[in-house]
């Protein structure tokens, strides 16, 4: 996008609007007369960075803009309508394929070029400490030779903050949209501080709370594995979103102190890129430590309850034996015990003896073998 070389004088304010609008310049064809849904957060006019008026909708916008050409349009739009974009896309000359993604969110972050007017999607995040997660916005930015319009889907970034800072230093605001557009890039990337230092601590939480054997910390490394993959889709586009406009720093003849703002923000991003990958790898090795360390556990527990069945079968063979030495004298004795007249050393006097000694004898021998067989 080519920078615009101004001889601009500053004025305190626009003059006073005329009673009826005068005729578009050719190239821009007269906005409807709609009237605005609410979702224009702030719309501004800006010569020499300086803001001179501040509209109160866009079809007033729009007409501002056309009788004063040396200005610049800010608009900021958090969810606009279909009729809003389209009102946009007529007086801007936007490329109906951007406007189409504009009115739809889950985009990629990307940078298109169409004509004179860049198309950036970014993704903002911001991270919540009560939920501890991390939650992401998103954000279209429209940036023309006098224009830009953002339109903001989410609640990150905040982007009053970002008009606040330009408007503080009106000597980078007069550099025009493309300061805008750095003062975007640089808002989104500072705003991944928080999140990187938020996720870390997640991290350190769940290295805790694996050693610790908490058993719903799968769940929580799972979950945190999704917010870093879409961290990642988040910041690592950037890094070709800004080499690209550095590549086109000569072509259209970027101010170089912005081209040093653009080169810091783009060290930024590839540092907070690194420290994503990182946090992925990190995940990783996590998880595969927690499932050695599952693997440890339900291995101790199994061999606890090996041992646990072979100390259980050594009693049950104990009890077995010693019910089969006892089983012997409990047979002869009622064998002997039944009172039949005809019945072998009933009337012999050595049968009381002999029924004794032969139930030692059975005894010893069962007591013998089962000790050989380690039952007892």
């Amino acid at each position: 996008m080519p920078a615009k070389k101004r001889t601009w004088r500053r004025q305190p304010s626009l003059a006073p609007a005329p009673p009826a609008p005068s005729a578009p310049p050719a190239g821009r064809r007269q906005p409807p007369d709609a009237h605005d849904h609410g979702s224009v957060v702030n719309a501004a006019l800006y010569r020499d960075g300086i803001r001179v008026s501040t509209p109160d909708s866009l079809a007033e916008t729009f007409r501002q803009l056309r009788e004063h050409p040396d200005g610049m349009a800010w608009i900021g739009l958090h969810r606009p309508t279909e009729a809003e974009l389209h009102s946009l896309a007529e007086e801007f000359d936007l490329h109906p394929l951007s406007i189409e993604d504009a009115l739809e969110a889950h985009q990629r972050p990307k940078l298109e070029r169409y004509g004179e007017t860049l198309f950036v999607v970014l993704r903002a995040a911001r991270y919540l400490d009560a939920a501890e997660e991390v939650d992401f916005g998103e954000l279209h930015v429209f940036v023309g030779h006098d224009f830009v319009i953002t339109v903001r889907h989410g609640a990150a970034p905040d982007l009053s903050a970002v008009r606040r800072r330009m408007e503080e230093t009106p000597e980078l605001l007069s550099l025009g949209p493309e300061a805008v557009l750095y003062a975007i890039l640089d808002a989104v990337v500072d705003g991944y501080a928080p999140v990187v230092s938020g996720v870390q601590t997640d991290i350190d939480e769940i290295e805790t709370e694996v050693f610790r054997g908490d058993p719903e910390v799968s769940r929580r490394i799972y979950e945190l594995s999704r917010e870093v993959v879409e961290f990642q889709r988040a910041t690592r586009p950037l890094i070709g979103m800004l080499n690209g406009l550095m590549a086109g720093f000569t072509k259209y003849r970027t101010d170089e102190e912005l081209q040093r703002y653009l080169r810091d923000v783009a060290d930024h991003v590839t540092h907070t890129s690194e420290r994503v990958d990182g946090f992925r790898q990190a995940l990783t090795d996590i998880l595969t430590v927690n499932a050695t360390l599952v693997t440890q556990q339900q291995n101790a527990e199994m061999r606890a309850l090996a041992v646990a069945g072979f100390e259980q079968n050594e009693e049950i063979k104990k009890i077995s034996a010693w019910a089969a030495i006892l089983f012997a004298p409990t047979l002869v004795g009622t064998i002997y015990g039944m009172n039949f007249d005809n019945m072998p050393e009933l009337q012999w006097a050595w049968g009381y003896p002999f029924a004794i000694a032969l139930m030692a004898i059975v005894c010893g021998g069962l007591y013998v073998v089962f000790k050989k067989r380690d039952w007892l």
